[in-house]
């Protein structure tokens, strides 16, 4: 099976509050603490209330102990939200000429809190960005509906 690539846009011509998602998530990953792999991620998540969310990865000596900018975003808005919100929009904002998705781990911690149409815009400083629904980054995934 081959690799799916996904097409790149740029934020500036995306729509208004992923750009928005996006400077938060660009202020988010100069926060970075990553003095071990110097790969920094900014991160930020939209809820269905409106509300934003966003943290940066931090590492920690002894690897693999880090938190991802994604889980910390996650869990400053369990910690901000009066209920659970769903997740609408993840934005990641890495380094290089290649936008990075957040890993396998976060992915599932995302979908604890999203479905398979939740929006994962992953981007690059220079607003290189891909657009991917979460159902095509988590594929046939495992979530709290099937516990019930």
């Amino acid at each position: 099976m081959s690799e799916r690539t996904f097409p790149p846009t740029t934020v500036a011509a995306s729509e208004p509050l992923v750009a928005d998602l996006f400077a938060v998530a660009l202020d988010a990953r100069e926060r970075s603490h990553s003095p071990y792999s110097n790969y920094r991620v900014g991160a930020a998540i939209r809820t269905s209330t409106g509300d934003v969310f966003a943290c940066c990865n931090v590492e920690n000596a002894a690897y693999p102990e880090g938190v991802c900018a994604e889980g910390g975003a996650i869990s400053m808005m369990v910690v901000g939200s009066e209920s659970t919100p769903t997740i609408t929009d993840v934005v990641t904002v890495t380094g290089g000429d290649t936008p990075g998705t957040p890993c396998g781990g976060c992915r599932q911690k995302i979908r604890e809190f999203a479905d398979a149409e939740t929006r994962v815009h992953a981007t690059t400083v220079d607003g290189v960005v891909i657009t991917v629904p979460l159902g095509e980054l988590l594929p046939a995934s495992f979530g709290p509906e099937r516990l019930g």
